[in-house]
């Protein structure tokens, strides 16, 4: 091969390298890789529904993740703070302590019994750091209305708070929560359009108690945004309405 020969296939190879491989979209775990660190969009009405279904911190965990479009693993933690108080905090584990650090924090969910003989409680979502815009209106909690267990065992005669030491997600589990995720987005690619590489979100969800709205809602109720927080059991229950 002469000289200008190799000239000409050394400038060829410069120029195919420099080209971006191509993008293959043929399903599998790739289609959901994300860039790191987008501040990803959540759904709020979605992550209310999700607490007020939960059985307990491990379906909360799933469920949380289920919902979050983003490429992190949201690590969760449980607090009971007295008889009447519980807090639970979404987070980003990113240093594997397994501890609660504020510029982790995604957002917190603030639960109190505000009668123990009626048996009602209301709790409220609080965003934080990327999304600290959000805080939602106080949900209010009626006996009767039919919740998880995560709620529901608050209003038991016999109970007695399970979380004075947190509950905070495993490390050793985020492997296990981002791969039974991607089996859930896979079979439900409709909720998950492909993500943008600029990182751009895509829209916020869920009503604040920034934007404008003065309502404050109440299971059974309905919300354009979120739907009804109510799964009522057929002409037998009462909702009782809190006021703040």
């Amino acid at each position: 091969m002469n000289l200008r020969s190799l000239t000409v296939a050394f400038s060829l190879a410069l120029a195919f390298a420099g080209l971006p491989a191509c993008d293959s979209d043929s399903g599998g775990n790739e289609r959901w890789v994300t860039t790191k660190n987008t501040n990803a969009d959540i759904d709020w009405d979605a992550i209310s529904e999700a607490y007020k279904k939960a059985e307990g911190p491990e379906d909360f965990e799933r469920r949380v993740n289920e919902i979050y479009t983003g490429d992190e693993v949201i690590s969760i933690s449980v607090s009971d703070k007295d008889d009447r108080s519980q807090t639970v905090a979404g987070f980003f584990d990113k240093n594997k302590n397994g501890q609660v650090e504020e510029e982790e924090k995604i957002f917190e969910i603030n639960r109190e019994i505000t009668s123990v003989e009626d048996k009602t409680a209301r709790y409220q979502v609080q965003g934080y750091n990327h999304y600290a815009h959000y805080r939602s209106p106080f949900w209010d909690v009626a006996s009767g209305v039919i919740v998880g267990s995560m709620i529901s065992r608050a209003f038991m005669p016999t109970y007695t708070p399970m979380y004075r030491t947190a509950y905070v997600t495993p490390t050793s589990r985020t492997t296990a929560l981002a791969t039974q995720r991607n089996a859930y987005r896979a079979k439900n690619p409709s909720k998950f359009p492909k993500s943008s590489s600029s990182g751009k979100s895509y829209g916020s969800k869920g009503r604040s108690s920034f934007s404008g709205s003065r309502s404050r809602s109440s299971f059974g109720g309905s919300s354009r945004s979120g739907g009804g927080f109510g799964v009522l059991a057929k002409g037998r229950i009462k909702i009782v309405r809190l006021t703040s």
